[in-house]
């Protein structure tokens, strides 16, 4: 199968009607780029997951692009690793015409784009909405420690958060130590996805370990994880027995968990956007009694971004879409809790007077906590090399023993 797309990648860049879009972002000015991307065609790959972000993607970015750019928006399914075999598989290849333009992504597929020469730019200063961005944020102009430098535009920023059912549990563990009293008293109540928000969790196990919110700051140090991944392991092997299916399976999709939590199967439950809460409470998911609250030594807060591939055929397209998805209007339609639900990555001291008064007037969430409601146990991904380690090891280590 992958020799099969290694010839169609091959045969797709020899084509030759193939085309490259370059722009030289320092001849051009803003109007030059909307002008060529007028009329165009974007194609975005993104995770297809929530359906209120699918919501927002189809009944309005799609067509507000299309009515204020003449911009077709095309929309395929994928995430990190998906993004990151296609244009690997393109770069090896040597395809000059990819087949996507834009990508959602953060974290180790920013690192591992990074690695390849996967991305196109810098280019996000040269979009005007950034003005009302701080890049000085920790938390928006560093991306898994790894220094943005405008390869990578904001998106999203939100805080991964702890949830429970308040009707069930009086008192949800906020450390490790209560977390193993729990389980014992309320066997078969939690477990661990096998994914991106599992493994989120165990950064913030890792860094308790650490004995400090900051104990993962830095570059990755092998002897520091070796350390405290062992001690991780030994204390979930010592206390799976406890969890869901007494820990002889772990769900591979964190949606399964929200699944069973909703039918009362879990009590504990984890997610990013403060844990999701509102949006699976307001869908009819989550029983109105479900709180949120930050893990006692902290949780990540992160954001997420939108590149542009190496070889996109339409730059101009992407990043004035792009500059879109940044703009007070469509990051105000995206903050709304009854709408996508996401906070803005717009600092509201840098927004004009009018636009700042909109953000202050949006509706308070009813059901989960904001994040300034956690923010003070919020705490910055560490290095990318840890996600992938400890998705290598928790499945030699604690799934397969």
């Amino acid at each position: 199968m992958r020799y099969l797309l290694f010839i169609v990648l091959l045969i797709s860049a020899c084509a030759p009607n193939a085309k490259e879009s370059e722009i030289n972002l320092d001849q051009l000015s803003w109007k030059d780029i909307t002008q060529k991307a007028e009329g165009s065609t974007v194609n975005f790959m993104m995770w297809q997951g929530s359906p209120v972000i699918n919501d927002y993607i189809n009944n309005y970015l799609i067509p507000t692009v299309k009515e204020k750019f003449n911009i077709e928006l095309r929309i395929t399914g994928g995430q990190g690793p998906e993004i990151v075999q296609l244009i690997m598989g393109e770069k090896q290849a040597a395809v000059k015409s990819g087949q996507v333009d834009m990508v959602w992504i953060n974290g180790e597929t920013f690192f591992q784009l990074r690695q390849i020469d996967g991305l196109w730019g810098p280019f996000v200063e040269s979009l005007p909405n950034a003005q009302f961005v701080d890049f000085n944020d920790q938390f928006i102009g560093i991306d898994f420690q790894q220094k943005v430098n405008y390869m990578e535009a904001p998106w999203n920023v939100s805080q991964f958060a702890l949830f429970y059912d308040s009707a069930r549990v009086t008192t949800p563990p906020t450390n490790l130590e209560e977390l193993e009293d729990y389980v014992k008293a309320n066997p078969e109540t939690f477990t661990i996805s096998n994914d991106f928000s599992g493994m989120t969790l165990l950064k913030s196990f890792l860094s308790e370990l650490s004995g400090s919110p900051e104990g993962l700051n830095g570059p990755f140090d092998e002897s520091k994880y070796e350390k405290l991944s062992s001690e991780l392991w030994e204390y979930i092997n010592r206390n799976k027995q406890y969890f869901w299916k007494k820990g002889t399976t772990f769900p591979k999709e964190h949606s399964k968990m929200d699944q069973m939590y909703a039918n009362g199967e879990l009590l504990l439950g984890f997610g990013f956007g403060e844990g999701g809460i509102e949006e699976k409470v307001n869908q009819g998911l989550f029983p109105k009694s479900t709180k949120g609250y930050a893990w006692e030594n902290g949780t990540i807060k992160n954001a997420n971004y939108l590149g542009i591939a190496y070889n996109s055929t339409n730059k101009p397209g992407a990043m004035t879409v792009i500059n879109f998805l940044m703009s007070p209007e469509a990051q105000l339609r995206k903050a709304s809790p009854d709408g996508m639900d996401s906070n803005t990555i717009l600092d509201p001291s840098k927004l004009p007077s009018e636009w700042q008064a909109k953000f202050e007037e949006m509706p308070k969430r009813k059901y989960g906590p904001e994040m300034a409601d956690l923010e003070d146990k919020a705490i910055q991904e560490p290095d990318p090399k840890y996600m992938i380690r400890l998705f290598e090891d928790f499945r030699t280590q604690v799934i397969e023993k």
